[in-house]
């Protein structure tokens, strides 16, 4: 039997090694690289060239979706598994427009995620079916106008510095506002963008060019 390598992009440890040791008990499968975030994912990818890559998305430097595009860009045969926490619509739909062959969250059951490696390795492509059917939405969503265009003046202001991670007191100190404004405002510009929390915020506010 031929022996799927599999590169580990994660940072978080317990996760990594715990992925490790499921991969590396299953016959056929075996980890020959990790990497703790995108920066080192890249180059790991392009000097080792595993059959497969587990790819987180959230991590420090590249997320997983800059390096799975920066990889793909680099290496078209690259087979790349987005694994993560997050099922959000845009996380699918950037991770699937970067290249990657797979979509799972972290929940999934080892047996799930053990066929789908060795679906991709097969040249598969495989979205869990409860995530995919959103993903296929997007995919014919005609374009929308740019999600920072709600914004009022001052909200992108105050995105801007909790993007480079100001605290509400810094932003505040910055902006000659109180903390209670800044409150008020970071839960305007969240409802608005549609994000969970500031970090997916911020994450936004980068990839439309505001900070």
């Amino acid at each position: 039997m031929d022996v799927i390598r599999i590169l580990l992009v994660e940072d978080q440890t317990l996760m990594r090694q715990g992925l490790k040791t499921i991969l590396d008990l299953e016959p056929g499968l075996r980890v020959v690289g990790e990497a703790g975030d995108g920066d080192s994912g890249l180059r790991a990818a392009l000097d080792l060239r595993p059959d497969v890559i587990l790819m987180d998305v959230q991590m420090p430097g590249l997320t997983g979706v800059e390096a799975t595009a920066a990889i793909c860009a680099a290496w078209p045969q690259a087979k790349v598994i987005i694994l993560t926490t997050f099922d959000r619509d845009d996380y699918v739909f950037q991770g699937v427009r970067a290249g990657a062959l797979g979509y799972l969250l972290k929940d999934t059951p080892a047996d799930k995620l053990i066929n789908t490696i060795r679906k991709v390795h097969a040249g598969e492509v495989f979205i869990q079916p409860e995530i995919a059917s959103r993903a296929l939405r997007e995919l014919v969503r005609p374009q929308t106008a740019n999600p920072l265009e709600p914004l009022s003046d001052r909200e992108r202001e105050v995105l801007v510095l909790l993007a480079q991670g100001a605290s509400n007191r810094e932003i505040a100190e910055k902006l000659v506002i109180t903390e209670g404004t800044v409150k008020n405002h970071v839960s305007n510009i969240l409802d608005k963008l549609q994000a969970e929390n500031r970090t997916q915020a911020a994450d936004i506010a980068r990839r439309h060019g505001l900070a």
